[in-house]
């Protein structure tokens, strides 16, 4: 599985669609956790693809300071 958040945000939605529809509260209970379990994962996702970026770019910036020198 790729850690694509929006992956994780649609994983996230069905699982709530499915606890507004469950009739049990067991169910509902179980995918209201399993929502907030997808959303959790979208959410660091998020923070690993920004984090990344900015390594990305403080070592693009770093190899074009050694280069101007």
């Amino acid at each position: 599985m790729a850690d694509d958040p929006s992956t994780f945000r649609a994983r996230a939605a069905a699982e709530q669609a499915n606890a507004d529809a469950a009739a049990l509260d067991n169910v509902r209970e179980r995918c209201e956790r399993a929502a907030k379990a997808w959303t959790e994962m979208a959410d660091r996702a998020e923070r690993t693809q920004a984090q990344r970026h900015a390594r990305e770019a403080a070592s693009v910036a770093a190899r074009e300071a050694v280069v101007a020198e």
